[in-house]
């Protein structure tokens, strides 16, 4: 049976969550967003609280031998909880990052082993990323222009990957390679690249919008050699489709925390203009009425938002395929998160403009969260080509 409430477990966690969130990352937000930095010590803290695992779940957690897991139903929950008190400085939380689900989706049991437990052994922040996107290759994932020839028992990667979060201090990097660019998907398949690695070169950090205590990378490879072994899923990975289904899968983890990150923000937005309206706004203002009802869009909006998000994570605990409802939370919280931002400046006018108030660093953040693991856009395409798959599918067995 389905359920959304919260064991004893799942609720303590996160209640010391948000309490961490609250008493920690809130009070330093703006210092990080100016900055463009977090202090050594906060990312420390961060360390702790994930466990120093982040996205890795552990074996108890991940519903193997049929039992339902809890992973990333704790990942939900503390994306919206640790993004409600700063979206930014939780993308510095040591460990595998967005490393951990594509090892841990197209990994062998070795590779497992050695990239998400021995690498991050030790005290000291260790970090993992993600590289799809290219310059010509955003959302379309399957466009990538970035190659890997093998060469004996090595494989040498050519090509630009921008906007990596952690990238330029990553000690492991998973990247997307085409060994043949006329096999389309088929020809892609995922690596493993270490810190250090020659050929391996660092571009530039951007400068964005918002998220600005998150570092941003571009990562140039020239001739870049590693060892065959460090292509995901072994030999097994030169199946013809499992590269590219290897990445989706990834996707299918990442998006609904991602998600749940976009609701904790705009979470945030909503409850710092609800209290503000109760002591700025008299009940007999004229615009009184006006304000209620757009409360009350933005919590509804905001928590099918998270229902959502909890429906993608249940189903993958129970290891239900969730591609859909996947792309489901990843196309609506966003978009309900920006509502939510956008309807707090609105509500307090030139106050909320105001870098008094953190709801401007809100509505900037915000943004990119319809944008990365998948444009709005593309995951409507993937929802619409689950539901066609599905009536196709029904149309032959009627």
């Amino acid at each position: 049976m389905i359920t959304f409430e919260l064991n004893d477990t799942l609720k303590g966690i996160e209640q010391f969550v948000h309490q961490f969130a609250e008493e920690t990352l809130r009070p330093l937000a703006r210092e990080a967003d100016e900055k463009g930095s977090v202090e050594p010590h906060v990312i420390k803290m961060l360390g702790q609280i994930a466990g120093g695992r982040a996205t890795v779940v552990p074996e108890e957690q991940d519903g193997r031998d049929g039992r339902p897991g809890i992973g990333n139903m704790l990942s939900i929950i503390g994306s919206e909880e640790l993004a409600w008190g700063d979206a930014a400085m939780i993308l510095n939380i040591p460990g595998p990052g967005l490393a951990g689900p594509s090892i841990n989706a197209a990994g062998t049991e070795e590779q497992k082993r050695r990239y998400l437990h021995e690498v991050f052994k030790g005290d000291y922040p260790r970090f993992g990323a993600l590289a799809v996107t290219e310059p010509q290759a955003g959302s379309d994932v399957s466009n990538v222009q970035t190659t890997a020839v093998r060469d004996g028992d090595e494989w040498i990667i050519n090509g630009t990957k921008i906007y990596c979060t952690n990238g330029a201090r990553a000690d492991v990097l998973v990247l997307n390679a085409t060994l043949d660019k006329t096999k389309g998907r088929a020809g892609q398949k995922l690596f493993v690249i270490e810190k250090g690695t020659p050929g391996m070169i660092v571009g530039k950090i951007e400068k964005k919008l918002g998220l600005s205590a998150s570092e941003t990378a571009e990562l140039v490879f020239d001739n870049c050699r590693i060892p065959f072994g460090n292509i995901l899923g072994g030999e097994d990975a030169l199946n013809p489709t499992s590269g590219f289904k290897g990445t989706m899968k990834t996707f299918d983890a990442s998006r609904p925390s991602v998600a749940a990150m976009a609701v904790g923000i705009g979470r945030a937005s909503f409850e710092y203009v609800r209290d503000w309206a109760r002591d700025e706004i008299p009940a007999h203002s004229r615009r009184r009425p006006f304000v209620e009802l757009k409360l009350a869009t933005m919590e509804r909006e905001l928590e099918v938002s998270r229902l959502l998000c909890r429906k993608a994570a249940w189903m993958a605990d129970a290891r239900i395929p969730n591609s859909k409802e996947a792309s489901m939370s990843k196309a609506y919280a966003p978009l309900a998160a920006l509502r939510a931002c956008i309807g707090a400046i609105e509500i307090m006018g030139p106050e909320g403009y105001s870098k008094e108030h953190l709801v401007e660093k809100w509505y900037r953040d915000i943004k990119v969260f319809d944008i990365f693991e998948g444009t709005g856009q593309i995951n409507r395409v993937v929802i619409s080509r689950q539901i066609l798959g599905r009536l196709d599918e029904a149309v032959k067995t009627s």
